[in-house]
């Protein structure tokens, strides 16, 4: 038995890619995209005609809407391959519109729709600022589905669970990232390696809690940097990883048993206080933890940057 079938014994592997040629190999339940993995994709020869045919079809109307029929015509691809559900990012330069976000996540839901897709296959992707959350609170309330991203902190994961979203993408590898920055000559990779790991952590610390509190909300690890980092979550409700990583893991035999790092018996067992959140007292824990305002905000303007970049590839491609 390789390391990914293993793994897929305790938790449903996700696969985080827009390269939807790539999926069959490693047959994942879901997947997972984002604006920089779209702009990956459409890059590649194999993909480009589907996005110039988009721009052609689609050409008379606003660069927002034809961005968004590409997001769909991938995201409908994926599902072609896989049985579950397909994550779609909403535009994260409205990562501080409540209401245009709401907007922006009913049309994309919409457009599915027009394509036979069940919303239950799709989880609108949010950033988890406190206006993002808010919109998953709104939209969950209609019947559309979430997956909050772009989450680095304790205080974000209890704000989604009491906006009652589907899903929530704690980051370990960027939360990682930071930690050895700060840490600079001083980091002890190997001391700081699996149930240590202040990624790995932080996604169990979340787990625990919304075990043992019952909150529904599903927790899905997210941007990996190694296997070590993957197989220390093992147990988690859901991993989403690049298939770069799941190609390392069914490579991998195993003859030792993988067991679960994590499961909801042990964060029953836990002694946890319950903490709920206003938008003062979660803005002012967000501020308090530097590395997930810090990471949060790149996350976003990264997302931007590449969105930008999509954008100009679709006005070269109607040109």
């Amino acid at each position: 038995m390789n390391q990914l079938e293993a793994l897929k014994q305790f938790t449903t592997v996700v696969a985080d890619t827009g390269d939807f040629h790539q999926l069959a190999q490693f047959q994942p339940q879901d997947a997972t995209t984002n604006p920089s993995l779209i702009l990956k994709a459409v890059q590649k020869p194999e993909y480009a005609p589907l996005m110039r045919a988009t721009v052609a079809q689609f050409k008379d109307r606003d660069l927002g809407e034809i961005m968004d029929r590409i997001l769909v015509r991938f995201g409908c691809e994926i599902l072609n391959t896989i049985p579950g559900r397909v994550s779609t990012e909403v535009d994260a330069r409205l990562s501080f519109d409540t209401n245009a976000t709401v907007t922006r996540a009913e049309r994309l839901i919409e457009l599915y729709q027009a394509a036979g897709v069940h919303t239950d296959r799709v989880l609108i992707k949010i950033a988890a600022t406190w206006e993002g959350i808010e919109a998953a609170r709104m939209l969950e309330q209609r019947g559309i589905h979430t997956n909050l991203t772009l989450l680095f902190s304790f205080c974000q994961a209890v704000a989604c669970g009491q906006a009652k979203v589907q899903l929530i993408s704690p980051f370990v590898g960027r939360i990682y990232d930071w930690y050895k920055k700060q840490a600079g000559a001083q980091w002890d990779e190997t001391a700081m390696a699996g149930a240590n790991d202040p990624g790995v952590r932080s996604v169990a610390q979340i787990y625990h809690y919304y075990k043992h509190f019952d909150i529904a909300t599903e927790v899905m690890g997210a941007s990996f940097r190694n296997t070590g980092q993957i197989l220390a979550l093992a147990g988690c409700d859901l991993l989403t990883i690049a298939p770069e990583l799941l190609a390392q893991l069914s490579s991998h035999e195993t003859s030792a048993q993988l067991r679960p790092a994590l499961n909801s018996q042990t964060a029953k067992e836990q002694a946890l206080e319950r903490v709920l959140y206003d938008q003062p007292s979660f803005r002012f824990a967000l501020n308090e933890d530097a590395m997930a305002t810090e990471k949060l905000a790149e996350g976003i303007r990264a997302f931007a940057v590449d969105t930008r970049k999509l954008e100009v590839l679709m006005q070269q491609a109607a040109a």
